[in-house]
């Protein structure tokens, strides 16, 4: 099954997908830096950024990179 079928399939039973995915990146963000999600999930990090700017997410001064 790949994410598409998945997609449709719950869209066919009524349930929102994508309120779920964006509640799941909400919890995320509170827990771990925005682009440290984003680059675990594959997403955009301006996307995830805000995200957790929504969230009221606490890592507004992470730096993020690789810190020797």
């Amino acid at each position: 099954m790949n994410p598409a079928t998945l997609r449709d399939a719950l869209r066919a039973l009524g349930v929102p997908a994508e309120k779920g995915r964006t509640s799941a990146i909400r919890q995320l963000v509170l827990q771990a830096p925005a682009p440290v999600i984003a680059q675990a999930l594959g997403h955009h990090d301006k996307s995830t950024t805000r995200i957790a700017a929504a969230a009221g997410a606490l890592w507004k001064h992470y730096a993020p990179g690789d810190h020797p």
